[in-house]
């Protein structure tokens, strides 16, 4: 029997929803469950492929191609469960779903609304290839009472029902405010928040109180008495010093153990939880430090780089050091070069992150430059490999007006629309043509590695497959001036038209690459290239 457990939040955002289910899902896998989790998000968009990184953050890009929310990368990061399609859904994707249904006829006439055809739309999508799973862990974007949310609410009220009174279970994040001026921890915005709840028809079983102090017993037994739940499933979360313990924490405080007992379920033996012990004495204990310069457009929002900036931290987990990651704005670059190497020279590695758009541009190749000149390892992705390419054509390779389509026009293409390549060669892109975001190759692709390279020998293997988000390819018709400039093609398609992989074997650490490998990094199983990566930063930090 797969059980479903619906987690939704209340009182504020941003407290740690994706987090706390994929902590949760982390417990549950270490007891011996099979788990998957899924994320509803109740705005219009059909994914967030569209949206600008300030207002959502980076785009999480699945296997099977889907754009889906960053939270679906914590899901991964967590569990190592490979995300899907299926498990990401916004309120556009349902009602363009449900319009599609009712232009063709498909509801015979009658009158589409809200209930029941939209809340059978998302139960269907919850309920959705689960049969070989013990838990699916469904959270609900935003907050209650966010008017775009009701329909999600009203479906997994439905589900209770449907499901019966042990096959769901509803865990609610709220927030227990300090008031410094008065000394206290309030727990009125939590009452409120349940009683909201609870007016949707949706009474909880698990509450999490996100609080900075700790939250006494009298607290938690006054929260229980009102929101009609037991103390012990009044479950406390405070701030942690790295993600990576938020498991080990809700474990502490006794979030498995409510959520299992709530379903009637035997907790049976302690979780297996060696795997988050191992990670917490490599963060605790480092063994060194490096300083890494992130080259990038987006540098003033975290969350547009999120993935990145835990693979750094996965490489220096594998390498037992700890990561200072210095966050550059490639666009500062391009007004003083002399401010390059003042801004480079502390750096033990760089790194040109993927991105679109025009603007930085020359500041990353620039950064390229002085990483190609000093010997500084250097690792660009997906833009960042693109823009290598127009630095060595440029500096290397004896074309001057080395460009990229995506710029505008240009005498010297070293870079082109991914359709300018594919429809000439019939390759199918996963996407209808004309859409923003359907001109690109989305989703997992392989490629094979020379076998002398670096990178087959960082990989160990000859065939890879990664995640890749962009329109714009590295043309191959360029590969014979690149090379003889020292720029090597050590990575290509299976069909050998597209370039993925670049590096300089005359360099200490030099590659590019056109995919995302920080998708696919995980704190327990870091990607080689950023384990590798941090090693020639370690490398890098005793010559200087």
């Amino acid at each position: 029997m797969t059980r479903f457990i619906f987690i939704t939040g209340g009182v504020v955002s941003s407290l740690g929803k994706g987090l706390m289910a994929a902590s949760l899902a982390a417990l549950l896998q270490a007891r011996g469950y099979r788990v998957r989790i899924r994320k509803f998000d109740p705005y219009l968009n059909v994914d967030p492929g569209t949206m600008s990184p300030y207002q959502h953050g980076e785009v999480y890009v699945t296997d099977d191609g889907a754009e889906t929310d960053l939270d679906l990368g914590h899901y991964e990061r967590f569990t190592g469960v490979p995300s899907r399609q299926s498990d990401n859904v916004t309120s556009g994707r349902i009602y363009s779903t449900i319009i599609a249904k009712e232009r063709r006829g498909d509801y015979l006439g009658a009158t589409v609304q809200v209930i029941p055809h939209v809340t059978d739309a998302i139960k269907e999508f919850a309920r959705n290839e689960v049969d070989d799973l013990d838990f699916v862990l469904c959270e609900i974007g935003g907050t209650v009472g966010d008017i775009e949310s009701l329909p999600f609410m009203e479906a997994i009220r439905q589900l209770r029902n449907d499901l019966g009174r042990n096959g769901s279970v509803f865990v609610h994040l709220t927030l227990v405010p300090y008031i410094a001026a008065a000394g206290e921890l309030k727990t009125k915005p939590t009452q409120h928040s349940v009683r909201d709840l609870t007016a949707l028809g949706i009474q909880p079983d698990v509450l999490v109180c996100r609080s900075e102090r700790p939250l006494p017993d009298s607290d938690r037994a006054k929260i229980a008495l009102f929101c009609n739940v037991r103390k012990e499933a009044v479950i406390p979360a405070l701030d942690a010093k790295t993600i990576y313990g938020v498991p080990l924490q809700y474990h502490a405080e006794g979030l498995d153990m409510a959520v299992l007992d709530a379903f009637g379920i035997a907790a049976g033996p302690s979780p297996d939880m060696r795997r988050w012990d191992d990670i917490l004495d490599r963060l605790g204990n480092p063994e060194g430090e490096v300083t890494i310069g992130v080259v990038g457009k987006y540098t003033g929002l975290l969350d547009a780089y999120k993935s990145l900036h835990e693979a750094l931290v996965h490489g220096g987990i594998a390498n037992r050091v700890k990561v200072n990651i210095r966050w550059l704005d490639a666009e500062l670059f391009e007004a003083d070069q002399a401010d390059v190497a003042a801004q480079l020279e502390p750096m033990h590695a760089i790194l040109v992150p993927g991105g679109f758009g025009e603007r930085g541009s020359e500041g990353k190749i620039a950064a390229v430059r002085f990483a190609r000149e000093r010997r500084v390892p250097f690792f660009g992705i997906c833009l960042g490999m693109q823009m290598a390419c127009i630095e060595g054509a440029r500096n290397t390779a004896g074309i001057a007006a080395a460009s990229t389509t995506e710029f505008g026009p240009t005498d010297e293409p070293v870079v082109g629309l991914i359709t300018e390549w594919e429809s000439a060669r019939g390759r199918e892109l996963r996407s209808a043509e004309g859409d923003l975001g359907g001109t690109m190759r989305l989703g997992a692709f392989p490629a094979k590695l020379t076998g002398n390279s670096q990178v087959r020998a960082i990989y160990g293997a000859e065939d890879i497959s990664e995640r890749h988000r962009h329109r714009y390819e590295v043309n191959i018709n360029y590969r014979e001036p690149l090379e003889n400039g020292g720029l090597v093609f050590s990575g290509m398609s299976p069909d050998g038209a597209l370039p993925e992989i670049v590096e300089r074997p005359d360099h200490p650490w030099f590659v590019g690459v056109q995919f995302h490998p920080e998708l696919k990094s995980k704190p327990f199983d870091p990607h080689p290239l950023f384990a590798s990566f941090v090693e020639a930063a370690v490398r890098q930090s005793r010559l200087v």
